[in-house]
């Protein structure tokens, strides 16, 4: 239904303008998180649950695999109706320490032949005290919720070890886990942070926050897990691993978008447009990377694998590749709020 009738209808209305398609579904999605009836409807049509979908990863227990990755909904406005709709986790941001407005628009931009997306959004959102204060009204939810953080645009690159740790440190109490993203092609230089030195620096100073929110209660201490993107080389991603390992780092995400545009067939002007590739393409490329991460750590860092998950199939060869957890983002957009369900019913069976 979504597919045949909804997604012509939402594309066509709004022709060019992706970004207030989202905006209108989070508006949508935020006003049925207000209301614990629309919520329970909403699980009612959506969710699916069954006990074999459930696993504990870096001590965080979770019902399903499937989570909801960063950039969807970057405030936490909608946190409720995300549940509802069956996923596992859903991992809010990127959130920077100065809110900010992110690049100019247009910045998003469908790619409906190729079943991708094409965003250089720039880490837009209203910053990590503002989320803070959401996550404090919201109270409870019943999935763990991930946070990615990542650096303010007006912080220079020397500062940057600072603005990560201001947000670590506000949004502590609210994070089951934090997402370190140094992958975003959207934020100038920010990929350099993923180089030996800044990143040991950088995992440094979040373990020492670490510690010290958690001195109370030590077991407290939040997983900090490490996006990476998927163009480095085998050799890079070997030595982003050493140090994410001596980082004392619980995960990796693998992978961000790709500046790439391998295996678009059909991308027309849009294809030309600077910014980060999502989606069917980019599914063979974060496949490898999690191939490789796997292989290299021997298993012993659970990773979330994320890009190019449109359904079961691309689920089941996620976890094929070594991934521990998944993400969906412009899986989707593609294929609307059935799609968390259908995968978790297809790995039930598995």
């Amino acid at each position: 239904m979504y597919k045949q009738l909804l997604r012509p209808i939402l594309f066509r209305l709004r022709r060019g303008d992706a970004e207030g398609v989202h905006e209108g579904t989070l508006t949508l999605l935020r006003a049925v998180s207000a209301s614990r009836a629309l919520t329970a409807a909403l699980a009612s049509l959506f969710a699916y649950s069954r006990p074999q979908l459930e696993r504990t990863v870096f001590g965080l227990r979770f019902p399903n695999p499937l989570g909801l990755a960063a950039g969807m909904d970057k405030d936490g406005v909608a946190l409720p109706a995300w549940a509802a709709l069956g996923f596992g986790f859903v991992e809010v941001g990127t959130v920077t320490w100065f809110a900010q407005p992110g690049n100019p628009h247009p910045r998003l931009f469908r790619l409906p032949q190729d079943g991708a997306l094409i965003n250089r959004m720039g880490f837009n959102n209203a910053g990590a005290a503002a989320l803070a204060a959401r996550l404090e009204a919201l109270g409870y939810l019943p999935i763990p919720l991930g946070i990615s953080i990542g650096k303010s645009k007006l912080t220079p690159l020397e500062s940057a070890v600072g603005d990560y740790t201001a947000s670590f440190r506000t949004l502590f109490d609210h994070a089951g886990y934090f997402a370190v993203n140094v992958s975003s092609p959207n934020t100038p230089g920010l990929r350099q942070l993923q180089d030996r030195e800044q990143l040991g620096a950088l995992l440094a100073a979040l373990q020492r926050e670490n510690q010290i929110q958690s001195r109370e209660e030590p077991g407290m201490r939040k997983p900090i897990l490490v996006k990476i993107a998927p163009d480095l080389s085998e050799p890079a991603i070997a030595e982003l691993l050493e140090v994410c390992q001596q980082g004392g780092v619980a995960g990796i995400i693998a992978t961000n978008t790709t500046v790439g545009r391998d295996g678009l067939r059909h991308g027309g002007q849009a294809a030309s447009q600077a910014g980060g590739l999502s989606g069917r393409p980019l599914a063979p490329l974060a496949q490898r990377v999690v191939r490789f991460v796997a292989r290299e750590t021997g298993g012993r860092l659970p990773i979330i694998g994320v890009g190019g998950v449109f359904g079961p199939d691309d689920a089941c060869r996620m976890l094929d590749a070594g991934a521990t957890l998944i993400q969906v983002y412009t899986g989707l957009v593609y294929e609307g709020p059935g799609l968390p369900g259908r995968v978790n019913r297809a790995l039930a069976r598995r």
